[in-house]
């Protein structure tokens, strides 16, 4: 995805990546980021028993690796977001901003480079679940033009984490 490159200028000012308080916005790299990535997940609350993150990561990177974003501020990781996109609709999973950098525009930003990448593959629909009881981020995603569904998510492990 070469378009992908040029995608971080139509987001920030031609300024911005001389100035070190703007996220840039890449995709993962997996040797040198896995350890910041998880840590940042762990920050966030979203590791749980059931989802290994090693092995989260390693399953991203066999299908789509693309959409594996990181957000960098002064070297480091403070922001993820895990896209997807089987054909027909595409998923949102791992949005994380760490809690020291929310509510400053980074969500949003990486959110609109991982719909950006997601809609170039010709993707019409974008879903995403939310853990019940957290109307915060049910409150961030709806304020990004995201609306809640008639439906009823199912899910089944197929293996053990």
């Amino acid at each position: 995805m070469s378009s992908y490159w040029l995608y971080p200028i139509r987001i920030f000012p031609k300024t911005a990546f001389l100035n070190p308080s703007f996220m840039n916005i890449r995709p993962y790299k997996d040797r040198s980021d896995r350890n910041q990535l998880i840590a940042l997940w762990q920050e966030c609350g979203l590791v749980k028993p059931q989802n290994d993150p090693d092995k989260d990561i390693n399953r991203k990177l066999r299908v789509n690796p693309e959409l594996l974003l990181v957000g960098v501020l002064q070297n480091k990781i403070i922001a993820s977001v895990m896209g997807g996109y089987e054909g027909h609709r595409g998923w949102i999973n791992y949005l994380a901003v760490h809690p020291s950098q929310q509510r400053k525009g980074y969500g949003k930003l990486i959110m609109q480079a991982v719909e950006a990448l997601i809609y170039a593959e010709g993707c019409a629909k974008i879903n995403l679940q939310i853990r019940v009881g957290n109307e915060t981020v049910a409150q961030f995603y709806r304020a990004l033009g995201y609306c809640d569904d008639a439906v009823i998510s199912l899910g089944k492990r197929l293996q053990q984490d």
